[in-house]
């Protein structure tokens, strides 16, 4: 996904979880004033947002004509890391959006895990088709639905066979040298969400949850076990119940977000 007028400011304080104050330069050269921001994520971000660190906004130019509170909003920030400055987008509307396009991109060739569908009866899935998002199921509301087609063989021929799947979308900023981990706050409905996927897999879908970590030089994801145990008991339940648990890492610039590789996952390592 792409931002557009992007500008880099100076995090100066954050009153609430909603609005950030922020030192820019409206021009190369220019006196410095201080914003208002909206913060594009309501997560404590405790670790990003220290008064002092280099941030990245977005300015919209028809704030005034749409109503818009703000002018501006808080999408990244660059943490000091090791001597170094990694930039992380902390966006949390962000990760559904590039979920969706990294879906779109391998519908030809995808390369999810799938239960049960490999060995002589099934052959690798074909295709991915029907991509929608915010899908409804029981007392849950999906970030992604799909329809995986695979080819299935009989006795006398080849035909098509179409396997229902639901993604759970979850956008990771918080690491510690390395190791990314979700949640940085206690989420009861993301404990919610993982329960469901696994009594989907019961029911015959397909399921998934994608951690997004929304920056690279990560090595490997684990759920915050210190911030809620119960989301990474959860989360192993998920995994025995046959929900594939995955991470990627993304590449990120002050205007672009991309999903990238795949990231180990530790679902009980710490």
């Amino acid at each position: 996904m792409r931002y557009e007028h992007m500008i880099q400011g100076t995090f100066i304080s954050r009153p609430n979880r909603f609005i950030a104050h922020v030192a820019i330069r409206r021009e190369a050269g220019g006196e410095e004033e201080t914003v208002v921001c909206h913060v594009k994520n309501t997560g404590r971000c405790r670790e990003l947002l220290l008064p002092g660190t280099a941030v990245i906004l977005q300015f919209h130019p028809e704030a005034a004509a749409l109503g818009r509170k703000t002018e501006y909003s808080l999408i990244g920030v660059l943490k000091e890391r090791n001597g170094e400055l990694l930039l992380i987008n902390m966006d949390s509307q962000a990760p559904n959006q590039v979920a969706a396009e990294w879906l779109h991109a391998m519908e030809q060739a995808p390369t999810l895990p799938v239960n049960g569908y490999d060995g002589e009866k099934f052959q690798p899935v074909l295709r991915l088709a029907n991509i929608r998002r915010e899908v409804t199921y029981r007392q849950s509301r999906f970030d992604l639905a799909f329809d995986m087609v695979f080819t299935a063989s009989s006795a006398s021929a080849f035909q098509s066979c179409t396997k229902p799947a639901f993604m759970e979308v979850k956008g990771v900023t918080l690491e510690e040298n390395g190791v990314a981990m979700f949640p940085d706050a206690p989420t009861e409905r993301g404990i919610k969400h993982i329960l469901e996927l696994a009594e989907a897999v019961k029911a015959g879908y397909e399921a998934y949850i994608l951690f997004v970590i929304q920056m690279k030089g990560i090595r490997e994801f684990t759920p915050n076990q210190k911030t809620h145990p119960q989301f990474g008991d959860a989360l192993r339940l998920a995994h025995e119940a046959g929900v594939h648990i995955l991470a990627y890492d993304c590449i990120v610039t002050a205007d672009t977000l991309e999903i990238d590789r795949a990231v180990p996952v530790f679902l009980s390592k710490y």
